[in-house]
């Protein structure tokens, strides 16, 4: 470790920090005062008239149906745009459709924010596959993932233009806001950045050429700069190129590495902002911010710590070691740019990777499956991470009632037994569907044939695979090779229920809560803010998240660890 490499950390988050209020204000105006830019809200009444979207608001149960049927549509037609892209244009390689199993993973993947790929693609998909499925599929799941976290909040915070007949919001309205004021604006901006940088955006076909050393190679081409903007500001991760954001086409300079890590997180970070806007509380938004940079400055530096030491198996070696654990990562970002992106891509859904993670140390690997093992809560998805937050947050306030002999309220709502059953569905969701299917695949052989390392790692690579999927990450312990139609087929049912049960169970809640009368805090009133909450809050999170799943991390990246300090590699 460097002073340089924690220079680069601190400047991350301090930037972030600085932009968290004038972005979470902005938000706050889209979504819930509707800023009036005159074109845009000349395009949104368009767009509403074309489709024929009214304006009235929706109850728990429609939302969920509009948000549901739209995401479904999705699949169906990312799905039939593979299989048929031989037939379709902007596919200069001439490549052959996708097999179905594959095709539908893909299309799985990238309608639930999860964009897991078990496929290269410059060589699978065609430039129209890729924006015409892909990008647009980053758009709208990160557009469902905003508008699911504000109708959780309008339910939550009982605001009075939908306090009447239950309503929480509507969706189609949200979800166009997304598009219009948020991600289209932000995506182009951040592009023609990229671009700066020397991401490239074109529609060439591969390119032949020789090196100085007489070597001839193909260059992959093609649209990245538009596909990388939207994986990276939508939290989605989904890359162009089969080595996502290690390839120089993809992320060539230390400084692209950083405008890709601080966009990463930017807008979950600013909605804590919005969120204590709208409750008229804002010391609990920034105390949900602290809480999520304490987990994460706690994770990068264990990854950190452990990357930079050297393995066991090198030290009678006559090597300089001071570069440490330097297999698997680019030169050009260094164990610091590689450990906090690598950090923050499984703090939040996003998932791009600019190192190989199967080559992390058995630690700083465990912590990459921390990070998505605790429910993605530190940032989260955009707009789902905190919703997942917000569900420890109600979990918390209900221990902290029962602490204290008193019906527990949260931000002058009672928390009865009904939201709490919805939350407590949804935390045993995640370690359901996660070891159901690691377990199976552990002990079926179409299961462990796909793994490269047997042992702990082998064990730690099918884990990682549906903890990724299950919480809509989408990296991976490539060793695995999950381009087979068991793997396709159980981890695109894992990303659909770990994406849309817990929406669902986050709306139910939602609509249990919007029409509940406000209560005047009293002195037995726990705060929802300050030192004590945020350690209980970060306490709950341990206990539910991180201890659910110790004897599996025992079983698989802690005991590899203790075999490599003894020098025994899988």
């Amino acid at each position: 470790m460097t002073l340089l490499g924690w220079f680069e950390i601190t400047l991350l988050f301090f930037v972030v920090l600085a932009l968290t209020k004038p972005l979470g204000l902005y938000l706050y105006y889209v979504y819930e005062r509707h800023p009036q830019f005159k074109f845009l809200l000349f395009l949104e009444n368009r767009i509403f008239r074309f489709c024929g979207i009214e304006r009235q608001g929706q109850d728990w149960k429609k939302y969920a149906l509009s948000l549901l049927l739209f995401n479904i549509m999705g699949i169906v037609i990312v799905f039939l745009v593979q299989i048929a892209q031989h037939y379709l244009p902007l596919n200069p390689q001439n490549l052959p459709g996708v097999p179905w199993d594959l095709a539908l993973n893909t299309a799985v993947s990238f309608v639930t924010h999860t964009n897991w790929q078990a496929y290269s693609g410059e060589t699978t998909l065609s430039y129209f596959s890729q924006m015409a499925g892909l990008t647009w599929q980053n758009f709208s799941a990160a557009g469902t993932g905003m508008a699911a976290f504000f109708a959780f909040a309008r339910g939550l915070l009982h605001q009075p233009i939908v306090e009447e007949k239950g309503f929480i919001g509507n969706f189609w309205v949200d979800l166009i806001r997304s598009f219009l004021y948020v991600f289209f604006p932000g995506c182009f901006i951040f592009a023609l950045l990229l671009v700066a940088q020397g991401v490239i955006q074109n529609f060439s076909p591969a390119l032949d050429v020789t090196t100085l050393e007489g070597t001839k190679q193909t260059l992959a081409m093609g649209p990245a700069a538009s596909q990388v903007a939207s994986k990276i500001i939508g939290t989605n991760g989904g890359g162009f190129f089969n080595v996502n954001s290690a390839h120089p086409f993809e992320n060539p300079t230390p400084f692209s590495n950083f405008l890709q890590m601080a966009a990463l997180i930017l807008i979950p970070a600013a909605l804590t902002y919005t969120y204590g806007k709208i409750a008229k509380n804002q010391k609990h938004g920034w105390s949900l911010l602290f809480a999520m940079f304490i987990l994460s400055l706690l994770g990068v530096a264990f990854i950190y710590h452990f990357e930079s030491q050297v393995s066991p198996l090198f030290h009678h070696l006559p090597l300089t070691h001071e570069l440490g654990n330097f297999e698997g990562k680019e030169v050009r970002f260094g164990l610091a740019g590689s450990s906090l992106f690598a950090n923050l891509a499984t703090d939040t859904s996003g998932g791009p990777c600019n190192s190989m993670y199967d080559s992390f140390t058995p630690v700083g690997g465990m912590i990459l499956l921390i990070n998505m093992l605790l429910g993605e809560v530190v940032f989260g998805g955009v707009g789902v991470g905190l919703f997942g937050m917000l569900m420890f947050v109600i979990i918390s306030v209900f221990i902290a009632g029962l602490m204290v002999g008193r019906t527990p309220e949260y931000l002058g709502k009672k928390i009865e037994g009904k939201e709490v059953r919805f939350a407590i569905l949804y935390v045993a969701l995640y370690p359901l569907i996660i070891l159901l299917g690691t377990a199976w695949s552990t002990l079926s052989p179409y299961g462990i044939s796909s793994i490269l390392n047997h042992g702990p790692h082998g064990m730690s690579e099918i884990l990682y695979a549906y903890t990724s999927a299950a919480q809509n990450n989408g990296s991976a312990f490539a060793g695995l090779n999950a381009n087979t139609i068991w793997y396709n087929l159980s981890l695109a049912l894992t990303m659909f229920v770990g994406r849309f049960l817990s929406i669902i169970l986050g709306l139910a809640i939602a609509g249990s809560m919007v029409s509940k009368k406000m209560l005047v805090a009293s002195a037995g009133t726990f705060p929802t803010q300050g030192v004590l909450f945020v350690g209980l809050l970060m306490g709950i999170i341990f206990i539910v998240g991180a201890l659910t799943f110790f004897p599996i991390l025992t079983l698989g990246p802690f005991t590899e660890h203790l075999s490599f300090l003894q020098g025994k590699v899988f």
